[in-house]
């Protein structure tokens, strides 16, 4: 068995910033409301000409993330592609990520695990590195959520929280052997599926059948939240698997140099952070700029993080995620 390490971080988002105020031109909703519930003063919205799609952003995190891991497109072996928001229904986002790079006909496997769609995409790698079967893998995380949003009264609830953007990893086997990513632990409760879903366009519910329904007060194609319900369940699962991480790698609490939650609600992680007594300096979020990017949400942090210099080669990082599905996870990474 190898070691595994992140050897290269990249991010983008769209140049179009949409304020709480902008929102509150469309629906009923305003900056202190939006503040005081989900912690966030803006988030990225592709615009409308701007060139960018789920797939061509992922790209632009990606490019960043190679140069900085000194790798060029022809070294990856395998891409990763998390998203809930691909261009096309299918084929998924990871071919035309190889396609757009001018990759060679390297593997690409694509992940819908939302929320968590990171870690789980980070967990795939992990083990493909460990296991000795590739060398690099291309991990991305790309979100165009502003184009499947419900901006009036009806959807606010959900529609001032996701915003669009894209982080990538470049995960390469650790020649040192010594830290990198220690291990990840992944879960889930599909009882709750319907708590946080998009039911449509669907195969139980295609579009044809939505236009002879036209369900007005009730459209399946707009996400659906049942938003105290997934906070409940959220801070629960949360802190049970930090907890799981820590522990199976022997570590504390106290050993956390820093904490770096998915962004979905500064809520949430403000909880977390309580909980585990952690002081600001060891949790990261920006949230209050992005949005929920949803699986793009912990690499636009971590790599934040790093370039700000709040990541350090000996530090102990710890991601986790929760989300739709439900599912969840961590990983635990010693940072070389």
């Amino acid at each position: 068995m190898f070691s595994s390490k992140i050897s290269g971080l990249g991010s983008y988002v769209p140049e179009n910033v949409v304020t709480n105020d902008d929102l509150a031109k469309l629906m009923d909703t305003n900056d202190a409301w939006i503040q005081e519930r989900t912690g966030i003063k803006e988030r990225r919205h592709i615009k409308k000409g701007d060139g960018n799609s789920t797939s061509i952003m992922g790209v632009k995190a990606a490019i960043i993330a190679l140069e900085r891991a000194q790798l060029e497109p022809k070294d990856i072996e395998l891409i990763v592609f998390a998203t809930l928001s691909p261009d096309m229904y299918f084929p998924g986002g990871g071919v035309q990520v190889q396609d757009l790079m001018g990759m060679p006909t390297v593997p690409a496997l694509d992940v819908r695990n939302q929320c968590s769609g990171f870690i789980y995409a980070l967990s795939v790698a992990d083990q493909f590195v460990k296991t000795g079967m590739y060398r690099h893998v291309l991990v991305i995380g790309s979100e165009n959520h502003s184009g499947g949003l419900d901006f009036t009264d009806r959807g606010r609830g959900v529609s001032v929280i996701f915003g669009d953007g894209a982080g990538a990893a470049v995960v390469s086997r650790n020649e040192g052997g010594k830290g990198g990513i220690l291990s990840t632990h992944l879960h889930s409760e599909g009882k709750h599926k319907d708590e946080l879903a998009l039911q449509g366009p669907s195969t139980n519910y295609w579009v044809p059948q939505i236009i002879k329904e036209n369900p007005q007060e009730n459209i399946p194609y707009y996400p659906y939240m049942n938003g105290q319900f997934v906070f409940k369940h959220a801070v629960v699962r949360f802190s049970e698997v930090i907890n799981e991480g820590l522990q199976a790698n022997k570590l504390s609490v106290d050993d956390i140099d820093m904490l770096i939650p998915h962004q979905a609600n500064l809520r949430i992680a403000q909880f977390i952070q309580h909980k585990f007594k952690l002081p600001d300096d060891k949790v990261f979020n920006n949230i209050q700029k992005y949005g929920n990017t949803t699986a793009a949400s912990i690499p636009i942090a971590l790599t934040e993080a790093w370039e700000e210099g709040k990541i350090k080669p000996g530090d102990l990082v710890v991601l986790a995620a929760f989300g739709s599905g439900f599912t969840w996870g961590s990983a635990i990474i010693e940072w070389v």
